[in-house]
């Protein structure tokens, strides 16, 4: 391997020679693929068998992951579940792509000010608790139309394996306990998520205690029995209005039509080649497939093999990609529904090569700003920040049959706007809108509007071979990280022939279109300061990034599982 100081004497000409343009495959019928057997990897271990479970019953690779969805919102409330929503991202085994959006709305009665008080827009901390960062959730209508399109299994049958853990009981594990910790004096737990989780004493239940939760599985027996449409209708849509409406701090309106009248929705993916590889993810208004694919493009015509993990000016080159996408990402980014989103100029290979020739192997941009892409409108957005965000949770389920599913479930924040009905916590997925709704003088593209669904970063994801046959499952939890995790994931696996598990636990950097970066403390990058110092990246801090990625890879026609060594996380096969 070459040395990092050899690198960084490397001259130009030379490192010039590390490029290498691969053009996309010809596209060609792909034969059927079947495994031996299925498998899921998921953030919680009791949420991952609860998908293998699924698998075992002769489910699908959509009974699998919806199972895991629902088994996390009782063993991970601090994430994801019920209360909040999701991207999904299903193949076949024929390599068609499908996408739902079970992002949250928006009350009709939002308006751009909705985070305005007394002519001040509210702080993070201060927007998060109670019912104004309420948005309508989305999982249960997204899981119910995956299951009518894909799913082998009776709707009640996914929802056993949940229903028994909160009836009979989970343990409060490590992670759980510090997000509890962490979260006693913010003031965003009242009622009945107190009463659940914290003794007499207002601390955590400590680690090992096993926690009932009658309301919750009440709940997902009615809607197992019900059906989706329960969920957003009678007894539970007054109980999640009069919640929101009533909160103790920052009551917001909203009425039984903003819940009666959720949908999920098909979306177009976003795909594109990158060495011959096809990659696959949710279009707006997540942000994540643009965002992944436009880094991953701007760096193929360097041969980041050839460099490796361990040299600085890869992470370099990554870093330079990573913030010329960011900024196309908070410029251009949002709902589509609302706003225009250029997604074809923003992935059209031409312009990602004229992205692409900005960046330098020797030296860092002073400045980046955001480009101009084909349909694009002069709209300007903030800039993201490596918020402290641990409400979310990826999942990947694939089945024998070859159909595999990418998943990715959020309440936002660690237990969402902290709020509780019916057993489950209210995601506080509105503070994922724009807050302040002006930015540099214009309109934001993600301001807080009626209806609307907030930007977001997740990334669930699929990878194809050069044969066209699935490769890689992948996705993470990490707001405005995700992509960047991903990222990293996809070259770990693709550039520097990793498994996926060496992949994921590879350490990351973030780089959100600005100045400065940021890479993980405590790992091989943060030794790595002082090398990207002398490629001019005057900004380099160190910081505990909010990290959790699963994936599953196809390895010679067998399922490799991959949790993140950072979480709980574990894959397990059927």
């Amino acid at each position: 391997m070459t040395p990092i100081s050899s690198l960084l004497r490397t001259p130009l000409p030379i490192l010039a020679a590390l490029l290498a343009v691969s053009p996309a495959p010809a596209r060609s019928p792909v034969a059927p693929q079947a495994y031996p057997r299925g498998m899921v990897s998921a953030a919680d271990p009791r949420a991952a068998e609860a998908g293998a479970e699924m698998l075992r019953a002769g489910g699908s690779a959509t009974d699998a992951g919806i199972a895991t969805m629902l088994a996390l919102t009782v063993v991970e409330p601090q994430s994801s579940g019920i209360g909040g929503g999701g991207f999904y991202v299903e193949t076949g085994p024929g390599g068609t792509v499908e996408t739902i959006d079970g992002r949250e709305t928006a009350p009709a009665a939002a308006t751009p000010q909705w985070f305005t008080r007394d002519g001040k827009v509210m702080s993070f901390p201060d927007a998060v608790p109670g019912g104004t960062s309420v948005g309508v959730p989305g999982n249960i209508a997204l899981a119910a139309k995956a299951h009518k399109a894909n799913g082998r299994l009776p709707w009640a049958r996914l929802f056993t394996p949940a229903i028994k853990l909160a009836r009979q009981g989970f343990v409060v594990t490590p992670r759980l306990y510090a997000m509890l910790k962490g979260s006693a004096a913010t003031g965003a737990f009242v009622g009945d998520g107190r009463k659940l989780f914290y003794g007499a004493d207002s601390e955590p239940l400590p680690v090992g205690t096993r926690i009932t939760n009658p309301a919750l599985a009440a709940t997902m027996t009615a809607i197992a029995t019900q059906g989706s449409k329960w969920f957003y209708s009678g007894q539970n849509r007054k109980a999640f209005v009069a919640t929101v409406t009533t909160a103790a701090r920052n009551p917001a309106p909203m009425t039984d039509g903003d819940v009666g009248g959720y949908r999920a929705k098909d979306r177009e993916p976003v795909c594109g080649y990158y060495r011959q590889y096809r990659i696959c993810g949710m279009g707006p208004p997540s942000s994540g497939a643009i965002t992944v694919f436009a880094t991953l493009k701007q760096l193929e015509r360097f041969d980041l093999t050839a460099l490796g993990k361990d040299s600085p000016v890869a992470w370099h080159l990554i870093a330079e990609s990573m913030r010329l996408a960011y900024a196309d990402r908070a410029r251009y980014s949002g709902d589509a529904d609302f706003v225009r989103v250029p997604v074809a100029g923003m992935t059209d290979p031409d312009y990602l090569r004229q992205r692409s020739a900005l960046i330098s192997p020797d030296r860092s941009m002073a400045t980046v700003t955001a480009g101009v892409p084909r349909g694009a409108e002069a709209l300007t957005l903030a800039d993201p920040a490596p918020a402290d965000e641990h409400g979310t949770s990826h999942f990947v389920a694939i089945d024998r049959r070859g159909n595999a599913v990418s998943y990715t479930s959020t309440i936002e924040s660690p237990f969402g706007s902290g709020l509780m009905t019916g057993g489950y916590f209210l995601n506080n997925e509105l503070t994922d809108f724009d807050m302040n709704p002006i930015y540099d003088g214009v309109p934001a593209n993600n301001r807080v509007e009626g209806g609307k669904r907030p930007r977001s970063s997740m990334s669930p994801s699929l990878v194809f071979g050069p044969d066209g046959k699935l490769r890689l499952a992948v996705g993470a939890a990490g707001g405005a990280t995700i992509p960047a995790q991903v990222i990293r994931a996809v070259i770990g696996v693709i550039d520097w022939k990793l498994s996926a598990q060496e992949a994921v636990a590879l350490p990351v950097l973030f780089a959100p279109g600005t100045e400065t970066i940021y890479v993980e403390k405590g790992s091989s990058l943060e030794a790595m300061i002082p090398a990207l110092q002398a490629l001019g990246h005057a900004s380099v801090i160190p910081h505990a990034l909010p990290l959790k990625a699963n994936a599953i890879e196809v390895v010679d026609g067998h399922l490799m599982g991959a949790a993140d060594p950072r979480s709980e996380g574990k894959a397990i096969s059927e």
